[in-house]
């Protein structure tokens, strides 16, 4: 069995399946009179191929049994996929270049104001919380074709649930 070990979520570290969804390092257009500000181009929203349109859905997850095990990876042929969590807890995130090559699997723990944009094409395990009744807001791609491809593992890698505490 394979023990994934989980770093921390960085753009430098998830460029190759995505982008990663945050703030940080960015400056803010100042709107609302000064009484807000907004942060442009956190993602690339990748939907309209076989005229596909933004689809804008909540999800509320709920956790997994320990140890967690990762026996299904999953990518959008036709869109990119973005989750970014509504309840501040800490999350995770499993990707892989080639679900046949155990050497391309990353987990990743993202902080409570990260999201993730899972790339077109982007193998990832469908969404991981720590927390129960964990809320994301969801943009993906609506209509139609074919935009789910699944593979399960023959044998079940699991996450090194330990090493998130040096990553909080």
């Amino acid at each position: 069995m394979v023990t994934l070990s989980i770093e921390p979520l960085t753009k430098r570290a998830f460029a190759p399946f995505g982008d990663v969804v945050d703030t940080e390092g960015m400056t803010p257009l100042s709107i609302n009179q000064g009484y807000a500000e907004r942060y442009n181009g956190l993602a690339d929203i990748d939907v309209a191929a076989e005229g596909g349109e933004i689809n804008i859905s909540w999800f509320v997850a709920s956790k997994r049994p320990v140890p967690i095990a990762i026996r299904l990876m999953e990518r959008h042929p036709l869109g990119s996929q973005m989750f970014m969590p509504l309840t501040g807890a800490n999350w995770l995130v499993v990707v892989c270049a080639d679900p046949l090559v155990v050497s391309s699997y990353r987990a990743f723990v993202a902080n409570g104001r990260q999201g993730v944009n899972y790339a077109r094409n982007c193998w990832h395990h469908p969404l991981l919380v720590l927390e129960d009744a964990s809320s994301f807001l969801v943009v993906d791609r609506m209509g139609d074709g074919d935009n789910l491809e699944e593979y399960w593992l023959n044998e079940a890698m699991h996450l090194d649930l330990g090493s998130i505490a040096s990553h909080r």
